[in-house]
């Protein structure tokens, strides 16, 4: 038999405009009223939620150009999510008990357009993969920066959400040698005992526990690294390491930058932007290519990377690192953990 529906939903708020980085103080949770699904509506019942930096810029209030709408106070926080239908409203194409991803999270009930559910079948053996952030790492190295056979691969981030697939991805589409970069000397050795990386650079504050000697830079490091030189970059950090790599870059390169976390996290910044000088004449003379990477300009790609994620994590080529936050309570400390970077890979609440 089942349950009856509640008649309220568990929202995470947003209740203040945040003075630089959001605190779990500028959010509240409440109980909000759950209408019944209407007509081509589903409930759903989320199980998990991906906690995402992205969700700065949008509290920060420089979201102009990004696809998803700002939030302000007094909205609900939104993000992708993995739930069980519970209701189904009439001319719905979903049923009672599937399970779907959607974009309603960070609640646990929701109303959707049944239009924006994507029904979960088993190409991935665990639901909650489906909220890895995979596809970007994926289509960045396949669409603007392919790996080819041997090449040097550098992944800025690399112990992020994005970072911790694109290493072991670039690995598996031929590249030759991975070097991740991490502001955590924790992170450096998980990153080479459980993901494979040839090498790993420190970045910030902790440089020095990289290479001896208190001076030694990013782009130090970088050199000692990759003494010939690196082939592509996935950078999902910008700032002094998208600086560096242009250095260290041969000639033809391919640059793809799926992220700009130095700026969007920066207490000193709104989220909306990320400002770094680089050498654009050693763009011209090496013959790099950059190119930002947005899902919406290559619809096929997750489809694609599904299909081989579930194979790769069925064989056990690739793991999927995250870390599970159990309770919607502790969504709000969540984000302001993975803004402080406390955590390994996706950070996703267990509803």
């Amino acid at each position: 038999m089942t349950p009856p529906l509640p008649r309220t939903a568990r929202e995470v708020r947003l209740v203040s405009a945040p003075q630089g980085l959001p605190t779990p103080a500028d959010f509240a949770i409440v109980d909000a009223p759950l209408p019944a699904a209407g007509p081509g509506h589903v409930v759903v019942r989320n199980r998990f939620f991906l906690v995402f930096p992205g969700l700065r810029t949008l509290i920060g209030g420089e979201a102009d150009g990004v696809p998803l709408p700002a939030l302000s106070s007094g909205d609900t926080l939104f993000g992708p999510a993995v739930g069980e239908v519970v209701a189904v409203g009439d001319g719905s194409p979903l049923q009672v008990g599937d399970t779907v991803t959607h974009l309603q999270g960070w609640r646990d009930h929701a109303v959707v357009d049944a239009a924006h559910c994507t029904p979960v079948g088993d190409t991935l053996p665990d639901p909650v993969a489906h909220l890895s952030q995979g596809p970007s790492a994926y289509g960045a190295l396949t669409r603007l920066a392919p790996v080819r056979t041997g090449d040097t691969v550098l992944v800025t981030g690399a112990a992020g959400a994005v970072g911790t697939l694109a290493g072991p991805v670039a690995r598996l589409l031929g590249a030759g040698r991975v070097i991740g970069t991490t502001r955590s000397p924790g992170k450096a050795g998980r990153l080479a005992a459980e993901l494979g990386c040839d090498a790993v650079l420190l970045s910030g504050p902790q440089a020095s526990f990289a290479t001896p000697g208190p001076q030694a830079s990013f782009a130090a490091q970088l050199a000692e690294a990759a003494p010939e030189g690196i082939d592509v970059l996935l950078d999902t950090v910008g700032g002094e390491q998208l600086a560096a790599a242009v250095g260290a870059a041969r000639r033809g390169a391919r640059f793809a930058l799926v992220g700009a976390l130095s700026g969007q996290l920066s207490a000193r910044r709104a989220g909306g932007s990320a400002p770094v000088e680089i050498d654009s004449f050693r763009i011209v003379v090496k013959g790099l290519s950059l190119r930002g990477y947005s899902g919406t300009d290559h619809p096929g790609v997750e489809e694609e990377w599904n299909g081989r994620f579930g194979a790769w994590l069925r064989s056990g080529e690739i793991t999927f690192p995250h870390t599970l936050i159990p309770g919607i309570d502790r969504a709000p400390q969540a984000l302001q953990e993975l803004i402080e970077g406390r955590h390994f890979g996706a950070v996703v609440v267990e509803v």
